[in-house]
């Protein structure tokens, strides 16, 4: 088993190098390359993550859909392993995607921990431990095989929200899908930023809109409206 890391950038910095220097020293010569696809970043995130040893690429457009598809054209692997830039993988992951694939499950996730102790975060974190698609999000990670991946046509390349739920919905309808009880650690920097309960309504709108058939550029215009971001 050979699994391909995609890894979509923007702005990552901050984050990047430590991430793909993480990933490598527990790849246990099962990872057959890293990618990290950036969509124009200014603080040179490509060029950390080419020096920690990833495959760095410019995508010809900003938006993780496109991203993450345009890195599993160029990866070698028959898994692909989607990873958020600030969301930390446990040490185990090659092993824990492996036992996954063993079990029977062609796609995943990991559930996740914020790295915060506020009490609030931590109910958020305990939630992505149950089975249920408003309790997803690309920060918990993904992997895929590929032949269920190119089966599926990947994400839609005109999503520029909610790209990581479409994909699940369409693959979950087929296929059975597993979360791995361990967890990814992430960054809290968006609830730091914007404080708990705007963040949360934020999400709760924008997943109802999505449900309720409201284009990507609503969606994305709302999102915008209800949290501020630098990345923005």
């Amino acid at each position: 088993m050979q699994i391909s890391i995609i890894i979509p950038t923007y702005n990552e910095a901050e984050h990047i190098s430590c991430l793909v220097t993480h990933l490598w020293a527990n790849a246990r010569q099962s990872v057959a390359d890293i990618i990290v696809v950036d969509g124009g970043s200014t603080d040179n995130t490509l060029a950390y993550a080419q020096a920690a040893g990833a495959q760095a690429i410019l995508a010809p457009t900003k938006g993780r859909a496109v991203q993450m598809n345009l890195g599993a054209t160029l990866a070698q692997g028959e898994i692909l392993y989607f990873v958020h830039a600030d969301a930390f993988p446990p040490a185990t992951y090659v092993q824990d995607i492996a036992e996954a694939l063993q079990e029977g499950f062609p796609i995943g996730c990991y559930r996740f921990r914020f790295k915060s102790d506020k009490l609030l975060l931590k109910i958020n974190s305990y939630c992505t431990r149950f089975d249920r698609i408003m309790c997803r999000g690309g920060d918990q990670t993904l992997f895929v095989t590929r032949r269920v991946y190119d089966e599926f046509n990947g994400y839609k390349p005109d999503f520029v929200i909610m790209e990581e739920y479409d994909f699940i919905i369409r693959v979950r309808k087929k296929y059975p899908f597993k979360i791995i009880p361990k967890d990814v650690l992430v960054s809290a920097r968006k609830y730091d930023y914007n404080g708990y309960f705007r963040v949360n309504l934020a999400n709760l709108t924008v997943f109802l809109m999505f449900f309720a058939g409201f284009s990507q550029a609503q969606l994305l215009n709302t999102y915008k409206r209800m949290i501020h971001h630098p990345k923005f």
